[in-house]
């Protein structure tokens, strides 16, 4: 198919032949979607999902407000193709970068992966992080780190056994060190310092040795005990 629709979004018809020609954008069905989608991904990463509407998203693409409807049936729609891909991008990003065998290198590969990703898809991250009614339970930054620590937890579990601890606690341990470079990578996001190596060693520095002194059987010493 193939989307002929004035840079003004005015129709076609009411224009002059000539001005028709000169102002006209030929893009297939398939160019016009990808256009919409690279324009709502930088709309939603400046403004948000509330502060982005369908008028402006039309605008920036140079057509009618229908067409963002004919596409995606609506700016939730829209909002909704671009995290599901910022999340598989992440998700694809971390699972492929665990390819060490050394549990060590294994978080330092897991941070650089985050890192990576916050570096190169800055827009992306910075929609993933920001809450939406349209995410809901299962299309949020949270779900998306769970989804994360699922990966982290099988290291962890085989780590567990191999010491002695009890493997069931896993998962506790798997979503507060994902949780921890997730948060620090929020921060990253902003300020820039130090530079990403030098940050994805603090990270490990700070998991490693304190999986490293883990106690089999943890303690409070304060007065609360439950």
């Amino acid at each position: 198919m193939i989307d002929d629709v004035a840079t003004d979004g005015s129709s076609e018809k009411s224009r002059p032949t000539s001005s028709r020609r000169a102002r006209r954008v030929r893009m297939t069905g398939k160019e016009r979607r990808e256009q919409l989608l690279d324009i709502g991904r930088a709309l939603f990463a400046d403004k948000g999902f509330e502060g982005t509407s369908v008028e402006e998203i039309a605008a920036r693409a140079g057509v009618s407000k229908p067409v963002v409807y004919e596409h995606f049936g609506g700016k939730e729609g829209l909002y909704a193709v671009v995290v599901d891909r910022e999340m598989r991008q992440l998700l694809d990003m971390v699972t492929g970068a665990l390819t060490a065998g050394h549990p060590r290198e294994l978080l330092e590969q897991a941070a650089f992966a985050l890192l990576d990703y916050i570096e190169s898809y800055t827009d992306g991250f910075r929609i993933l992080v920001r809450d939406s009614p349209v995410a809901q339970s299962t299309g949020t930054f949270a779900s998306l780190i769970s989804d994360i620590a699922t990966q982290v937890e099988d290291i962890l579990g085989l780590e567990f056994k191999a010491r002695g601890f009890d493997p069931k606690l896993a998962p506790l341990y798997a979503q507060a060190l994902v949780g921890m470079v997730a948060l620090t990578g929020q921060w990253w996001l902003d300020v820039r310092k130090p530079k990403k190596a030098e940050v994805a060693a603090h990270l490990v520095n700070l998991c490693w040795h304190g999986l490293e002194n883990l106690e089999s059987k943890p303690r409070l010493i304060g007065h609360r005990k439950r």
